[in-house]
């Protein structure tokens, strides 16, 4: 087992917004960082949104010029699976269990065998994962929030055949890179989006039997302390990925009722209605 000062390298694989936000954290906590993804153009959304986030962050005077420069030359874009050679290597694609296993399986062929192999998953089981993959043992859940480089908090999800040894270093990991972990073990959800999910399912409902609009709801909700309304929170994170993060709970619970999709929702994810990525979601968007 390696140990959290011998761990240089970090791998995302996954260019989309969460694996984007992950390799920034990672590189701005000073480890060589690689972003894959195999298609070139989501890799020049990537690195244009970085580029953008830190130069937001040097403007609200959070970021020295000097520290975003290191930061960009710390980051490694590229297409080639097989560049993907480092400690510790965090997915974010699909939420699909068949292709993270087979990733991984595909990683393992090029990596050491003490290389940690961490699921950024929000929702699937990390003992599935684990079980389909060479040396389980190393698979554990690190499930970063969006957007990754403001949200301090990872669970950190020991799968059941996860070293003990290796959560413990994820957990370390983590508050190298300035967030706040917590230890999770394998469950539908989590914690946090086993509780939250009622946040955004029972806002709909509300708004379902019209007793307020969005906009309402939303207000409501953020003026007794929460940082988001539910519909503008469903919004940012994409409406696709909550609905199929509600759908897995939905299934992982045995289709229990508390648990069941909103047609409010289920009905824009149809019609590409996605939220902010897409100019529209319960909200209109200017792109």
């Amino acid at each position: 087992m390696i140990a959290l000062h011998e761990i240089k390298t970090i791998a995302v694989c996954g260019a989309g917004t969460m694996g984007a936000g992950i390799a920034q954290v990672a590189a701005a906590s000073g480890y060589q960082t690689l972003l894959f993804d195999i298609q070139p153009a989501m890799l020049d959304k990537a690195k244009a949104q970085i580029t953008q986030n830190l130069d937001t962050a040097v403007a609200k005077g959070k970021l020295t010029a000097a520290d975003k420069t290191a930061t960009l030359q710390r980051l490694q874009f590229t297409s080639r699976l097989q560049d993907c050679v480092a400690a510790v290597i965090i997915e974010a694609i699909a939420e699909q269990i068949e292709a993270k296993t087979g990733l991984f399986n595909q990683l393992a062929e090029l990596n050491h065998s003490d290389a940690i192999f961490a699921s950024n998953t929000s929702s699937l089981s990390v003992s599935r994962i684990a079980a389909g993959v060479i040396n389980p043992s190393r698979v554990v859940g690190m499930h970063f929030f969006n957007p990754a480089p403001l949200m301090k908090l990872v669970e950190v999800v020991t799968a059941a055949n996860t070293n003990p040894e290796t959560a413990a270093l994820v957990y370390e990991l983590a508050k190298s890179m300035g967030k706040t972990p917590v230890h999770v073990k394998d469950a539908p959800g989590f914690i946090v989006n086993r509780v939250a999910r009622h946040y955004y399912l029972e806002a709909m409902k509300a708004a379902e039997q019209e007793l307020a609009d969005f906009a309402t709801i939303d207000r409501l909700l953020e003026s007794t302390g929460f940082r988001m309304g539910p519909f503008a929170l469903m919004d940012l994170i994409g409406n696709d990925v909550n609905l199929a993060v509600t759908r897995s709970l939905y299934n992982a619970f045995d289709q229990a009722p508390r648990f069941a999709p909103n047609e409010l929702q289920a009905s824009r994810v149809a019609k590409g209605e996605l939220g902010r990525k897409s100019g529209k979601g319960f909200y209109n968007y200017e792109r």
